[in-house]
């Protein structure tokens, strides 16, 4: 820009921004909040994960601010959108350490909760743009203590793969439950309650009902107090398990 002494001043360029979010009024406040700064320049707003690729793949926004707590909104979709966009914040309602781990697994360099001022996303977008990693500093030592969990037990990778209804499922098989009364409990069909099994074996890589209500105790998806539910005796020393 040329001032009035004939100097030449240097003006620093926009940090480049797309807002996906699924709800027209979350990505109505973000850009205000954001687009009246003279830093910072929405560029698009997606309100699915769709939209949001081709925008970034068209706009190549510095940073892509992203609401997933929406349905039609997920985490998993965050390699795919990692490919156009050059940094990716999530701002997210969860509390869980695992969300905020499971984020940046997936390729977000920060991770804003939404119970915080809109000064602080501000702030993440402007560490996250100079090349830094934004996380919330309470729960960074959780994060930390995650990634090292996963590092020892890698089925936890695993599981954060199955979807909510499938963990749902698992609950219910290792609360000993057939497929029937699932069926009833989750207003779905049998058959969609078997297709749902034949996923969750094949990705917990287990054989059968069995060897999904030990894994599920095991691994802590259910209580352990539920045990007692589906061992109803023992013969010769063999304990005898409903799960079929």
């Amino acid at each position: 820009m040329r001032t009035e002494t004939g100097t030449t001043e240097r003006t620093h360029e926009r940090v480049r921004l797309v807002i996906l979010a699924a709800h027209a009024v979350v990505r109505a406040g973000l850009r205000h909040l954001l687009d009246n700064r003279d830093d910072l320049v929405v560029v698009g707003e997606a309100s699915s994960c769709e939209e949001a690729a081709a925008m970034a793949e068209r706009e190549r926004p510095d940073v892509l601010i992203v609401d997933p707590d929406a349905e039609q909104i997920t985490l998993r979709a965050l390699p795919a959108l990692a490919v156009s966009a050059g940094r990716i914040i999530v701002l997210t309602a969860a509390k869980d350490n695992r969300v905020h781990a499971r984020a940046v697994q997936l390729g977000a360099a920060g991770v804003v909760c939404k119970d915080q001022p809109g000064e602080l996303l501000v702030r993440a977008v402007e560490k996250v743009h100079a090349g830094e990693v934004w996380l919330d500093r309470a729960k960074t030592a959780g994060l930390i203590n995650l990634v090292l969990r996963r590092q020892r037990d890698p089925e936890i990778v695993k599981i954060e793969t199955l979807t909510k209804r499938e963990k749902e499922i698992v609950r219910l098989v290792a609360n000993g439950l057939k497929n029937s009364p699932i069926a009833e409990q989750l207003f779905i069909s049998e058959a969609t309650v078997r297709n749902h099994l034949t996923s969750i074996l094949s990705k917990l890589e287990l054989s059968d009902r069995f060897e999904l209500a030990v894994y599920a105790f095991r691994h802590g998806l259910v209580d352990d107090a539920l045990m007692h539910s589906f061992v109803l005796g023992s013969d010769n020393g063999n304990t005898h398990v409903d799960i079929a």
